[in-house]
């Protein structure tokens, strides 16, 4: 098993956070996305902010030493670039297709939510590309 690198492991975990963070964001589509997902705004505001900023932030965290394993410390800036780009779009935005399919949830919240992941592994690839 490789070793987790861990100075771009932790880049990684707080770029996922601040993509998120301004993907989801009145500035792009928040509101698109609590439309798609049909919660309203006393839903979210009732919502715990600790619970689910912390616990993203685990997951995020999770999936960056996860990703790290993958390309390990010897990777080349296009080997891992093309990494992040491939895991976000063809494992996590089409295993979010697959549940969105069964769940009769929309193509526009599948758009923004496998956009999302797409973009948080390709940044994993740069940030390791780039380290």
């Amino acid at each position: 098993m490789r070793s987790v690198e861990w100075l771009p492991t932790i880049i990684a975990t707080l770029s996922a956070f601040i993509l998120g963070g301004l993907w989801y964001s009145p500035l792009l589509f928040a509101k698109a996305w609590q439309r798609e997902t049909g919660l309203s705004d006393e839903q979210l505001n009732a919502a715990s902010k600790g619970k689910i900023f912390g616990l993203s932030f685990i997951l995020c965290l999770i999936a960056a030493i996860a990703f790290s394993m993958v390309v390990g410390p010897d990777g080349s800036f296009w080997f891992d670039l093309h990494s992040g780009v491939g895991i976000g779009l063809f494992w996590v935005a089409t295993s979010f297709g697959v549940n969105y399919l069964f769940e009769l949830k929309s193509f526009k919240l599948w758009l923004i939510n496998a956009g999302y992941h797409t973009l948080q592994f390709s940044l994993y690839g740069l940030i390791f590309g780039l380290m």
